[in-house]
């Protein structure tokens, strides 16, 4: 029971409410200034002041919004300037994670995009009209407080025309009641003439004749005024204050329609920043941490594989010789490097140059001048042999795709130009024949150098898959040597060799790209230096020129080496050696992807001579 009335006295109250509501909706559609605030006319100046300056204030919010915006969507395409990926790595693109960065960055760009517009939107859809709206209330408020003004100035005038009858109607009035009671006592008193009691009553006449007038008057004042006043409050002036009203709620409806055209205006850019945050979560999630993986091995694997086990070496087994040597090496500080190093603290390579002609020294510089001109712009070599076998070869194939398809691209240019050629000899009035013959010409130009490049590289790549991956590590081939796997190579070619006959020798031509050492003409033998010991005296005249022995100062080793493959001197200065063979270092790689070795021979003598950086391991002494 007690429910049931709960429920029922719910019901009456909302019901209660919704009718109040709906009265003061009726009552305030009802209402107006004109009829309920008659009086407060200042009251509303004031009001509509402040609401129209309520209005500039908004549009003022507007345009820092708008500015804000701009700034923001600016800062945001700085940022992605600045992280776009350098040109320099742009060989990192081939990762997930560095695409989905490229993704997020053009996202992210697209987002300021969206921010411009909105920017744009308001400045031309919302704040234009805001600007325009105040403007428009501003005139019409002052034309209606001026015809305010106008009308309750006329009413002032009309009572202050009142208030003139009424005080002359006054006067009169007092002057005529005098005029009788001066009338009164002449006529009783017995002294006076009847001239003089006559003048008397001609002044009271007058006095009241003029009492009558100005009665007239403030009668006629008064109905005048009373009938502006009427008009004033009951027309005039409620149709001044409904203008107003009108205009406040131009203002009010205004303000409501600029609000939510600017959340239409950020609402109709959502979607579109949706699909950017959707583009987002799919660059992260395009992401794979096992397919980058996968491309990092692809990138850097070098064919090697790992070090077998270091083996035991038994010192009263091995020769004296070689233990002095392994002794002396174990106890000295090494460095141990493969391929070029720095010689900036290590000793540079002088005086080797003075004891030649000056032929000589010409055909040095030249072949110096033409390997530097074989290196690539990255400062590779051109058949990129100073790289592991595995990137070699993919670089190779990268550098043959890219001259297939620049000559695909090429050759397409070629025939365009032959059948415009065709075109202009079937039809000379389109064009000059000739006009195309120079151009044609460089085209077959171009693509005849292309070819040959294609043919070089493919060169490079079939001598490069002929050699295989060296079957272990250079510190593998390191512990072979400790365990006494030594070969002698000497300068007249006698050799001792405990290895294959040469199957894994990595190419020379790749090596020796410049058809010569960067060292040719060094001596008159391709097996040893002048000087050096066997071979030095053999030959007196190379050509025309004459060559005389001169000494030459034994330099001081710099460290060890070993052969990491057996390499076969093919140009002047060069020494060949074996897998695993053991030389003195006595002067280190300038750049060139030489190093100068020296090894004894036979006769108690020195063979020195250059061999190539990436066919060798060494171990400098500290």
């Amino acid at each position: 029971m007690l429910a049931l009335l709960a429920s029922g006295s719910s019901r009456s109250s909302s019901n209660n409410k919704l009718a109040e509501s709906e009265n003061a909706a009726q009552n305030s559609n009802n209402m107006s200034w004109g009829t309920e605030l008659w009086d407060q006319s200042e009251y509303l100046a004031i009001h509509t002041n402040r609401g129209i300056d309520a209005l500039d204030k908004y549009a003022n919010f507007l345009r820092d919004r708008v500015a804000i915006e701009t700034e923001y969507a600016g800062k945001l395409r700085r940022l992605v300037k600045n992280y776009q990926p350098k040109k320099k790595e742009e060989e990192d693109n081939e990762f997930t994670s560095v695409q989905a960065f490229r993704n997020l960055l053009k996202e992210v760009g697209d987002l300021a995009g969206q921010r411009e517009v909105v920017s744009e939107s308001l400045q031309v859809a919302v704040i234009a009209g805001v600007t325009l709206l105040s403007k428009t209330l501003r005139e019409e408020r002052k034309k209606c407080l001026s015809d305010g003004a106008n009308l309750q100035q006329n009413l002032t005038s009309q009572l202050s025309s009142l208030d003139r009858a009424k005080r002359n109607y006054e006067k009169a009035y007092r002057d005529s009641e005098k005029a009788v009671d001066s009338y009164k006592r002449a006529d009783m008193d017995l002294n006076l003439s009847r001239a003089e009691v006559e003048r008397y009553k001609n002044v009271m006449t007058s006095k009241i004749q003029q009492s009558d007038d100005a009665k007239n008057e403030y009668a006629n004042q008064l109905q005048k005024t009373n009938n502006l006043q009427q008009q004033h409050f009951n027309m005039l002036l409620p149709a001044v204050l409904n203008r107003l009203q009108e205009l406040d709620e131009k203002r009010t409806r205004g303000f409501r329609e600029f609000i939510v055209g600017a959340a239409d205006v950020e609402s109709s850019v959502a979607p579109i920043i949706a699909r950017c945050m959707e583009g987002i979560v799919k660059a992260g999630e395009s992401i794979n941490e096992k397919e980058d993986t996968f491309k990092v091995i692809e990138r850097y694997q070098s064919g090697f594989t790992p070090p077998r086990d270091i083996p035991f070496e038994d010192l009263s087994k091995c020769d004296p010789d070689s233990v002095q040597d392994s002794h002396y090496s174990s106890s000295t500080n090494h460095l141990t490097i493969k391929g070029t190093m720095s010689a900036n603290k290590l000793r540079k390579r002088v005086g080797i140059f003075n004891i030649f002609g000056s032929n000589k020294q010409r055909q040095i510089i030249e072949a110096c001048i033409t390997m530097k001109n074989s290196l690539t712009a990255d400062g590779q070599k051109e058949d990129f042999s100073d790289l592991p076998p595995n990137q070699r070869r993919k670089k190779l194939q990268g550098k043959i795709a890219e001259l297939s398809q620049n000559i695909a691209q090429e050759t397409k240019a070629r025939d365009g130009l032959m059948k415009m050629k065709i075109v202009y000899e079937a039809n000379s009035s389109l064009g000059n024949p000739m006009t195309v013959e120079g151009q044609l010409n460089e085209s077959e130009h171009k693509l005849e150098k292309l070819k040959v490049d294609l043919k070089k590289y493919q060169d490079y790549l079939e001598k490069a898959s002929q050699v295989p991956v060296a079957a272990s590590s250079p510190q593998a081939s390191r512990n072979q040597l400790q365990n006494g796997h030594r070969t002698s190579r000497h300068s007249n070619g006698s050799a001792d060799d405990h290895h294959d006959d040469g199957d894994d020798q990595p190419d020379d031509a790749g090596s020796l790209s410049s058809s010569a050492s960067p060292e040719s003409g060094l001596g008159t033998s391709h097996t040893s230096l002048p000087g050096s010991g066997q071979g030095s005296a053999n030959e007196n005249a190379i050509g025309d020129e004459t060559y005389y022995e001169t000494e030459v100062e034994t330099l001081n080793p710099l460290g060890t080496c070993r052969a990491l493959y057996p390499f076969e001197a093919s140009s002047e200065g060069s020494i060949p050696m074996s897998e695993g063979e053991e030389l003195q270092v006595i002067e280190i790689d300038q750049g060139d992807g030489w190093t100068r070795v020296r090894r004894a021979n036979n006769s108690n003598g020195w063979d020195e001579g250059f061999v190539p950086t990436s066919y060798i391991e060494c171990t400098l002494y500290a």
